[in-house]
């Protein structure tokens, strides 16, 4: 079967092909175009729930696609098991700045990583000054370094940024090496950002892409719900960053990436788009900033 609205495997409308071409050939079947929604970021932990059910759960909520994302050694090698066990789903691996002080391996070791299948960015690295969990120097020194390490293999960053609300210089010392990262050819994407809009700006500038979770649920986030009238349109990538920040009315709660779809339609409601819009130009984002070829 051949979408009609597919070309060179690319459906103009966002939807799986296949999907759609059943669609097509049989209006008045039960074939529809469900959502098929990206989690781009979320972390894996064995007591959520077994692998198979844990993604299969997710794909009943509209959420077909996952990244799983690592905070240090051990969680990137949980990724990459989770997602060789599963279709559709991919890895990143990285350290996350809490952990900047604690990693004294030299960074080589997360070469093991570089020639999988499955490993689509280095990620989860940048800069937190809101906790402060590792010294600034440290956490400065580890996302250099892993951002030389993005360039070399040619992955983009999957990037942390976070100030005190009367601080910026947790976003000016990150702009520094995003400056000269992307100079120099590299690509990256600020994971749940809830910076400035003049912050947002700038990074926008230097090719961002910018992807919202749960945050933009919560009643007092109305900085993050306004970004989402500055971020464009195929910039804009959306995650759960599960298990944490669980969008309301799951606030407080464990989260999960079947929350995506929860996210989603908070999202197209404050965009003006339907869900499957929504679904589709995220996708199809996605699928471009990680370089991830879309087979029907």
């Amino acid at each position: 079967m051949v979408c009609k609205e597919c070309i060179y495997r690319d459906c103009l409308l966002g939807h799986a092909c296949c999907n759609h071409a059943r669609a097509q050939e049989n209006p008045e079947g039960n074939w529809k175009l469900n959502m098929e929604l990206f989690d781009t970021h979320f972390h894996y932990y064995p007591e959520d729930a077994a692998v198979k059910d844990y993604a299969e759960k997710a794909r009943r909520a509209g959420v077909r696609y996952l990244l799983a994302t690592g905070a240090n050694l051990l969680e990137s090698r949980i990724a990459r098991d989770f997602a060789n066990q599963n279709a559709d789903c991919w890895f990143s691996a990285g350290v996350h700045p809490h952990g900047a002080d604690a990693f004294k391996e030299d960074i080589s070791i997360f070469q093991e990583f570089i020639k999988e299948p499955k490993m689509l960015a280095i990620g989860e690295v940048g800069l937190d000054y809101f906790y402060e969990n590792s010294d600034r120097v440290s956490q400065k020194k580890v996302f250099s370094a892993f951002s030389e390490m993005a360039l070399d293999n040619k992955f983009p960053l999957i990037v942390h940024c976070r100030d005190k609300n009367d601080s910026e210089e947790a976003y000016s010392d990150s702009y520094g090496i995003l400056a000269d990262f992307s100079r120099k050819g590299g690509s990256f994407v600020l994971h749940c950002f809830t910076g400035t809009d003049e912050w947002c700006r700038k990074f926008l500038d230097l090719g961002a892409f910018i992807s919202v979770g749960g945050i933009v649920t919560f009643p007092k986030a109305a900085n993050v719900r306004q970004l989402l009238k500055i971020i464009p349109d195929d910039r804009l990538l959306l995650e759960t960053d599960s298990p944490y920040l669980a969008p309301v009315p799951h606030r407080g709660k464990r989260n999960h990436p079947e929350y995506l779809a929860v996210v989603a339609k908070y999202v197209a409601g404050q965009k003006g788009v339907t869900e499957d819009e929504l679904a589709g130009f995220t996708t199809a984002n996605a699928f471009k900033f990680f370089k991830i070829r879309r087979d029907c």
